[in-house]
């Protein structure tokens, strides 16, 4: 391998895990990701520490959980004083180049309250040099279309309606307005090759984001009837909504307040009120999103091949969320469920060849990624990241320490377009969970609700209930202790190893 060290961290948004053909999801047809598979590492279970965007972000790029970066919501600003990957990357001789978006809303304590970010739903991580940016209100990607002569409807976001004028909302059987070679998804692979092609021979790190699967769901032609509805999987759900409802509160709260229109540009009704037919064709439709999104990563890899950086390269593969997809009659990235939080991990590491095609199952998490990225740079982790490099993990060596379980969490307070707080009728610091998994057992814990457990083995979709069972209180106090011990060993320590003495500072290792 050359001496000189690339990293290409692509980041899709709202892709879930099981929508990855290595891991089982044999209907799709992605021969890039597939390539990526082959030749790298498969992560089987990997979660994202924190849902939605902005939070899960913050987590993949400072490498804290959300207890800590306490960004706890979209719109909720990111403390100045962590740092993150981009300004770690910065201190080893990095110019970190971002595509795409890290939905950040900034430290109002570091600008004034008529700071033009504080109307947007989030801005850019300081550290990060953007070379195509998406945020705010997708401006970039709006202006390059004028830029190519695509005529602009008044309402932007109409480009993302069903074609034709009799088109139904939310009729995702038709191709999207924008035709391929002016989707977002072009646009950003545009981007990625105007910053590669302008590189020369200098080492590069770049963050590639996609806006793609998120919603709307429609798809741009041919993608829209790539996959047939009823190839697609069916969704796990209770017989009805009501029956669903009645597992917990804040599952009924969302089943009653989630909306089609947050999915379908001027749809109407809510999400749980979607037949079967309209959910698979739901689901061809994000099928139809996520084959762009490979042929896009196609026309990258391509140039890396022919520039001969694909094997200088480290290239990580991975989302910020997963999507309900109508599994528990729920649409978005909410709540407690697997679909939410289990998102895909694939690691290509051209030190360790040896590896390739492997499908690894160790516990991994978001927080994960930015130490890993930082090892292999012959960067330094800082004292106060949650997570912990995989690279050991990738040259198949698992520590014999390495976690047993996966911890995420989510807030669920009061924002301008959602309102569960007032609805639950609890305090707004109240409003919070935190699911400990294992093979065997998920306990969500809830700062101001009852707490949730299910036995994996014989219920693995998660409709049983056992934390009031007697029977259970056992492993109900385990679990319970093992969500305090992991909060207590990840609280703040970003100067705990220092000491004073009669000598002067001393540094402990750690």
């Amino acid at each position: 391998m050359a001496s000189r060290k690339n990293v290409l961290l692509i980041v899709v948004d709202q892709w879930r895990a099981d929508f990855v053909p290595a891991l089982g999801a044999d209907f799709l047809k992605i021969p890039n990701l597939d390539r990526l598979c082959r030749e790298g590492v498969t992560f089987r279970n990997h979660v994202t520490t924190a849902v939605p965007c902005g939070p899960a972000r913050a987590s993949l790029l400072t490498g804290l959980y959300l207890m800590n970066h306490r960004a706890v919501q979209n719109t909720v600003p990111l403390d100045a004083r962590h740092t993150n990957l981009a300004k770690q990357l910065r201190l080893i001789g990095y110019d970190p180049a971002l595509i795409g978006y890290t939905t950040t809303t900034p430290d109002p304590r570091s600008t004034g309250p008529k700071d033009p970010r504080f109307t947007t739903l989030g801005d850019l991580m300081d550290g990060f040099r953007s070379v195509g940016a998406f945020e705010p209100n997708m401006e970039g990607y709006f202006g390059w279309l004028a830029q190519k002569g695509f005529s602009l409807p008044a309402r932007r976001a109409d480009v993302w309606l069903p074609e034709g004028e009799d088109a139904l909302p939310g009729a995702t059987d038709r191709p999207s307005r924008v035709p391929k070679e002016f989707s977002d998804s072009a646009f950003f692979t545009e981007r990625a090759l105007t910053y590669l092609k302008g590189k020369g021979e200098k080492p590069w790190f770049l963050h590639l984001g996609y806006y793609r699967p998120h919603p709307p769901f429609v798809a741009a032609a041919p993608y829209h009837q790539m996959y047939r509805p009823e190839d697609m999987p069916a969704p796990i759900r209770a017989a009805t909504p009501e029956a669903e409802a009645a597992g917990h509160p804040l599952l009924a709260h969302y089943l009653g307040a989630v909306r089609q229109a947050s999915f379908f540009e001027r749809a109407e009704g809510k999400a749980a009120e979607m037949d079967p037919a309209e959910l698979a064709q739901m689901r061809a439709t994000y099928a139809g999103m996520i084959s762009e999104i490979d042929d896009c990563l196609g026309r990258v890899f391509d140039h890396l091949d022919a520039t001969g950086q694909w094997e200088d390269t480290l290239i990580i593969f991975t989302s910020d969320h997963g999507e309900q997809l109508g599994d528990h009659h729920l649409l978005g990235k909410l709540g407690y469920f697997d679909e939410s939080f289990r998102i895909p991990l694939v690691v290509k590491n051209p030190e360790a060849p040896e590896q390739a095609g492997r499908i690894e199952d160790a516990f991994s998490e978001s927080v994960d990624v930015m130490p890993t990225i930082l090892e292999w740079l012959g960067g330094a982790t800082p004292r106060a990241c949650d997570g912990r490099s995989l690279l050991e993990v990738l040259h198949g060596e698992k520590p014999a320490d390495w976690r047993d379980h996966l911890t995420y969490e989510f807030d669920f307070r009061d924002l301008h377009y959602s309102t569960p707080e007032s609805a639950l009728g609890l305090n707004m610091d109240h409003c919070s969970l935190m699911a400990v998994q294992d093979a065997r057992w998920k306990y969500v814990h809830f700062a101001g609700l009852p707490p949730l457990l299910f036995d994996l083995q014989a219920d693995p979709n998660q409709f049983t209930n056992l934390a009031a069972d007697p029977a259970h209180a056992a492993v109900l106090a385990e679990y319970a202790q093992k969500a305090l011990t992991k909060r207590m060993r990840h609280a703040e320590r970003t100067l705990t190893h220092f000491r004073a003495t009669p000598h002067g500072l001393e540094e402990r290792n750690f």
